[in-house]
């Protein structure tokens, strides 16, 4: 078990209804993300051209707070200030490897945005007295997020829900170093379509293994990341990096088309740097 410690701004919207609604009345996906299927009605977006960031707003009357929302996700962590807050625990369990191409977060439209690992359940965060589950997580490249402009070669997003659906993300950045055992398996079993989902009963993954060793981190509320941007995420991110081989790293970038959102204005918001 893990233990950082961050502040929680309490409850918000439940983010299941908003998530509910957001895809053209596809149904909200189970904390396992189950996945969906194509929909007819699904509007497409992309990082680049008339379906870039810039245009997601436009695309859906549902996506309006990718263009006019206050609180949006990924922001530059330099001018964090230091700070604490109330506890952030992490229990995490090992569990057998699923690996799919799939979109974003909420994993309704497979077009090959990212690399998402499903995660067994039973792994957890605890933010205060409420408690997430990791349901999966996932990879941009170059990192979302950014500190004093400075990008990394890749980040990693866990995600978690609550029951209510509020939703905590842990971000972990991965730059290059000596070669990282744990991505290794990762890496042999990518999907080499879009759509492709893999699963190895035999091998066992342990996502402590790619968090840093550090107890040191940036929090601040935002949202997701990709369309529909629903705010109200709880963010925190990770300030030491985590290291792996220049092969690996190439392989995981190869994987992936360049999937990151532009930064954010950070607007009234506070970034914090949590130390223990």
């Amino acid at each position: 078990m893990n233990t950082y410690d961050t502040r929680h701004s309490g409850s918000r919207t439940a983010l299941a209804a908003c998530l509910v609604t957001a895809l053209l009345g596809i149904a909200c996906a189970q904390a396992e993300h189950e996945g969906a299927s194509e929909h007819a009605d699904v509007v497409h977006w992309d990082y680049e051209g008339q379906e870039g960031p810039a245009h997601w707003a436009e695309l859906n009357p549902a996506w309006a707070a990718c263009g006019d929302g206050v609180e949006q996700s990924p922001v530059d962590l330099g001018g964090a200030v230091e700070g604490s807050g109330a506890t952030l625990r992490t229990d995490y369990g090992t569990g057998t490897l699923s690996i799919a191409r799939n979109a974003h977060v909420v994993d309704f439209l497979d077009n090959g945005h990212t690399i998402q690992v499903t995660y067994d359940r039973g792994s957890t965060v605890a933010v205060g007295d409420l408690e997430f589950e990791l349901v999966q997580f996932h990879f941009h490249a170059p990192s979302e997020h950014t500190v004093d402009g400075r990008h990394y070669p890749i980040e990693m997003h866990l995600v978690h829900r609550s029951e209510d659906g509020e939703l905590t993300v842990i971000g972990v950045f991965i730059e290059e170093g000596e070669h990282h055992p744990a991505f290794e398996a990762l890496i042999d079993g990518l999907p080499s379509e879009v759509g492709e989902e893999r699963h190895f009963e035999e091998v066992e993954l342990d996502v402590d293994a790619f968090m840093p060793s550090q107890d040191r981190f940036y929090r601040y509320e935002g949202s997701l990341t990709t369309p529909p941007c629903t705010e109200g995420v709880h963010w925190a991110v990770m300030a030491q990096t985590v290291r792996a081989s220049a092969q690996q790293i190439a392989a995981l970038d190869a994987a992936m088309p360049e999937n990151n959102r532009p930064v954010q204005h950070l607007g009234s918001r506070e970034v914090v740097l949590i130390s223990r």
